[in-house]
């Protein structure tokens, strides 16, 4: 067993160097675009939200 760990790790390693890693301006790039659709999203629910909600109010007054 504890060779079968030992081997498992050294395999993740060998792995781990063979992954080409993003530069920061890559990592940068993605960020915004995560952080621009989360707003955009986030936007769109508040509207649909909103909208129902004055929708609901006006039928149950």
């Amino acid at each position: 067993m504890p060779r079968r760990i030992g081997r498992f790790l050294k395999e993740v390693r060998l792995e781990m160097k063979r992954v080409t890693w993003p530069n920061r301006r890559e990592v940068s790039g993605a960020t915004w675009v995560v952080i621009v659709t989360v707003v955009t999203i986030a936007l769109f629910i508040w509207i649909i939200d909103t909208l129902l909600m004055q929708s609901l109010h006006l039928v149950l007054k």
